[in-house]
């Protein structure tokens, strides 16, 4: 707050609902009445114009002076933009007022008549005449365009980007702006004959009227860069200065020893340039400015500036020094100064409600005097005991590295969600069989309960495709301290393909008392059952996975109830799965070892059976109390199996990439004929179409045809992408299980793999996976303290775009896996300790290393087959000391060499 505040000399409230900006005041001798003094005339939004003469208004006057100092008031029935002075009338050296609606530029001359009664002068407003304009209005300036003397001339630009330009009651021409995306701030600068502008790229143009005069004539508007169609030059900016944000106002101001400046008010900062775009000054501004006017200074080379922010602050600058600073009681959307005949230099102001101040700098400061405080006795073993408990907790907060924010001991809402039992009956799902098969569906039950006053909360499910809702979202009413609520919606399956997971994501966004935004989120598991029923077992299949384990194996019956009384087999040691898109999964437990194997004719439908199987085994032992129940998987890993997954999955990516460009070429020949048919048709001599409407139909076809293709194949690759999910989840579970990886590193391993849960155009699966495993690569899973050092000193990455094939992918991948089976162990906080040697730091610049290879360090790496792609057992670490090793990546040899220095 301001220690002074401006002295308000007079003031006045207009209208009431109306709305005024920084074009709506303008102060002159409107009514040429030859004495000097100014009339304040102010225009608002709601079409009203009013002129004021403000006086001193004497304490038994009241609002009848207030009325005195009005002088007229008219609604012009059409919103006033801007409101200009000047001398707009040929033959005239009168002022003229000029007045800008969205649609129409009328100028009005005001005259006042002496009053023969006590009612005092009356004042008229005439029009003189009037232009109706084609496009709507955003500002105006004016000017003596061209040189001419002895009158003025106006400048309208129009919201898409046109200069329209009016010599008294005449229009002249009218151009547009190149490049031009929203319009801005618009000065006219009579010392250059140019006009000033602050376009959509964040930078002031200057536009010379002579080059604007010879332009192309805008009578359609021309895409910039097609070929001049007329005799006219191209519009080109004289000079151009980059701000780097968007102006609010401009101002060229005319007094003397300031003839050679252009003020730019900006969002953040305040300009000063020359008349050729060069930089004088420029001043940081610490607040958020709204309006400015630079004035006259008694210094010379100086300017004396007025800014108005939105702290209610008008302050006084000379150039960048800061000279006064005075409390207003709104925020200023326009400031000017005005002489009145009983005061000069009057600073005039306007809100955007409709305040209007005239007020001067005074210096009577509004003195703040605190009270008196009370003295008290003060008690030291009680600041003594506060100022331990105070260091307590500053070292409790010194030695916590958390990050996050920790959550609050009781959150204001709780989620909890219950999954049926049993299914739906009837079934609500949309689909009601697949390929005889009924679809269940099941009732999730969500219960809401909060702790505190829950404002708008809204909830929304998430389950992985094909799985569906019969409702995902939910707008509920605010909750009250205690109360409950409770939301039920159905599962099922709506898609041919399982899902790669049944687990669904819940989230309920809500505000706090105090208004803060909360999240909070919970998640569900659906049954198998939704997606599979029983059936007999399958003889002969393609693929097996065997899990061992350290307990003699479980009933199969009694782990899957759900599934046993549907059973065709009665001993209890195996069990099939049929999913309802056609699938067969058979489980079966050794009657004579510790063994479980899962055996089908599709590698990724196993994962779900080996997820619930693990997930059942490890709740069967901790009931019984067995805490060192221990599984593994000492099969190979069907990483040959898996990459037809993937390359399945990339090949409808470049399916679906195909099918987009055939059809962007189909929509260009499309247009193209359809422009040559109109080009007939509006022909006055008529031609024959030579087969062009046939082309035209067969054109259409073929990218309906296109677009059909394109659905089914991105279907298809929805459900490709689907499958690949799960063999990657499968994948990871086996490698776990076969190395036994904790649970952190199998969290990492299944990000590694898994980047993204949804393909999008820009983004797939293939690059972001390989990305994800050459890091892993480089750093935790390096052959050296050196690899990984020199990995870290490199900065940026490849592009991540479409691959041309999967082969270096899939040899990642084997690295990947080889590499966790020769002892690796995966972590992200490692790199942190790797220190980079001195002789490694300068290949850190651009430039200074290629990629670093999949590092082939072992012989059999190097000339590593597709057969090669299975593990039998675990091998350990090579002893062998391999330097200065060549890197091979793929087909193409990649070696590390330093730059040489120079």
């Amino acid at each position: 707050m301001s220690l002074f505040k401006a002295r308000d000399w007079w003031s006045s409230a207009l209208g009431e609902g109306e709305e005024f900006d920084q074009g709506c005041l303008c102060v002159g001798d409107v009514d040429n009445s030859g004495t000097g003094h100014d009339k304040v005339v102010v225009g608002s939004y709601m079409g009203m114009l009013r002129i004021f003469s403000p006086h001193t208004i004497k304490p038994n006057e009241g609002a009848q002076g207030l009325a005195e100092s009005q002088l007229l008031e008219v609604n012009l029935h059409n919103a006033i933009i801007q409101i200009e002075l000047g001398k707009f009338v040929s033959c005239s050296d009168l002022l003229h007022l000029a007045v800008l609606h969205p649609r129409k530029l009328s100028v009005y001359s005001v005259s006042g008549m002496a009053g023969n009664v006590e009612h005092g002068d009356q004042y008229q407003l005439k029009p003189v005449y009037e232009h109706n304009l084609q496009r709507t209005a955003c500002n105006m300036t004016y000017g003596t365009f061209g040189g001419v003397t002895g009158h003025h001339s106006l400048c309208i630009q129009s919201m898409d980007g046109m200069l329209m330009f009016f010599e008294q009651d005449s229009y002249s021409f009218g151009r547009f702006l190149p490049g031009f995306l929203l319009p801005g701030p618009l000065v006219y600068n009579p010392r250059t004959d140019s006009f000033l502008t602050v376009s959509s790229a964040r930078q002031l143009e200057s536009y010379k009227y002579e080059t604007l005069a010879v332009a192309t004539e805008a009578e359609n508007r021309q895409d910039a860069d097609l070929p001049v169609k007329t005799g006219g030059k191209r519009l080109t900016p004289d000079w151009t200065f980059v701000l780097g944000e968007q102006a609010l106002e401009l101002s060229v101001p005319s007094f003397s020893h300031a003839s050679s400046s252009i003020f730019v008010l900006g969002e953040r900062n305040l300009y000063c340039l020359r008349d050729n775009g060069q930089i004088r000054f420029m001043k940081k501004l610490e607040y958020n400015p709204s309006c400015f006017l630079p004035y006259a200074s008694l210094t010379d080379g100086t300017t004396n500036l007025l800014l108005g922010n939105h702290t209610n602050m008008l302050l006084v600058y000379q150039d960048v020094t800061l000279k006064w600073v005075a409390q207003l009681p709104f925020v200023p959307v326009a400031v000017r100064v005005a002489s009145f005949p009983e005061l000069k230099g009057v600073v005039v102001s306007l809100s955007s409600e409709g305040h209007l101040l005239c007020s001067y700098m005074g210096t009577d400061p509004s003195f703040f005097s605190t009270p008196k405080v009370d003295a008290r006795d003060v008690d030291y073993e009680q600041m003594e005991a506060e100022l331990k408990t105070l260091q307590k907790n500053i070292r409790e907060a010194s030695r916590t590295q958390d990050i996050l924010p920790k959550a609050d001991a009781q959150e204001d809402l709780t989620v909890t969600a219950v999954v049926s039992n049993s299914m739906d009956s009837p079934s609500r799902a949309l689909i009601q069989d697949i390929d005889g098969l009924p679809v269940p569906s099941v009732t999730v039950q969500l219960k809401l309960k909060s702790s505190g006053v829950v404002q708008a909360p809204r909830l929304n499910v998430l389950v992985q495709p094909p799985l569906s809702v019969t409702q995902n979202n939910f707008v509920l009413d605010t909750m009250s301290a205690g109360s409950s609520t409770v939301v039920k919606f159905s599962a099922f399956l709506n898609g041919h393909y399982p899902p790669a997971d049944l687990t669904g994501d819940i989230t309920v966004s809500y505000n706090s008392p105090t208004g803060v935004p909360r999240v909070l989120q919970a998640r569900f598991s659906l049954p198998l059952a939704l997606v599979c029923v029983s059936t007999s077992p399958a003889k002969s299949t393609k693929f097996k996975i065997t899990v061992d384990t350290n307990q003699p194996p479980v009933d199969l019956r009694a782990m899957f109830p759900e599934f046993s009384d549907k059973s065709e087999e009665k001993d209890g040691n195996s069990l099939a799965f049929l999913f309802l898109s056609g699938q067969k999964v058979s489980l079966v437990a050794s009657k004579t070892s510790q063994r479980y194997r899962i055996q089908s004719d599709s590698f990724e439908d196993m994962w779900l059976i080996v997820k619930e199987l693990v997930h059942r085994c490890d709740q069967h032992f901790s009931k019984l109390g067995f805490k060192d129940f221990r599984k593994s998987v000492s099969g190979p890993i069907p990483l040959q199996d898996y990459f037809l997954a993937i390359d399945h999955h990339f090949q409808l990516r470049v399916s679906a990439k195909q099918f987009q460009d055939l059809l962007s070429e189909r929509a260009i020949q499309f247009r193209a004929i359809q422009r040559r048919l109109l080009t007939r048709f509006k022909d006055k001599t008529p031609a024959p179409l030579q087969n062009l409407d046939t082309l035209l139909d067969a054109t259409y076809n073929q990218m309906m045809s296109l677009a059909e293709a394109a659905e089914d194949n991105q279907s298809q690759l929805d459900q490709a992408f689907a499958q690949l999910r799960s063999g990657t989840h499968l994948l990871v579970l086996l490698l776990s299980l076969w190395q036994g990886l904790p649970p952190d590193q199998t969290a990492l391993l299944e990000a590694t793999l898994l980047p993204l849960l949804q393909d999008t155009p820009q983004l797939g699966w293939e690059e972001s996976c390989d990305a994800a495993v050459t890091h892993l690569l480089r750093t935790c899973l390096s052959r050296s303290p050196k690899d990984q050092a020199i990995s870290l000193a490199q900065t940026g990455g490849p592009v991540l775009e479409l691959p041309k094939d999967t082969a270096r992918l899939k040899k990642h991948i084997t690295l990947l896996c080889e590499r966790i089976g020769k002892g690796g162990r995966l972590s992200l906080c490692s790199e942190a300790n790797v220190q980079v040697p001195a002789q490694i730091q300068n290949l850190a610049a651009p430039g200074g290393v290629e990629s670093i290879a999949e590092a082939a360090g072992d012989g059999e790496e190097a000339g590593l087959q597709p057969d090669a792609a299975k593990f039998i057992k675990k091998r350990e670490p090579s002893k062998k000391a391999k330097k200065d090793k060549t890197h091979v990546d793929g087909d193409k040899a990649a070696r590390i060499t330093p730059r040489a220095a120079s």
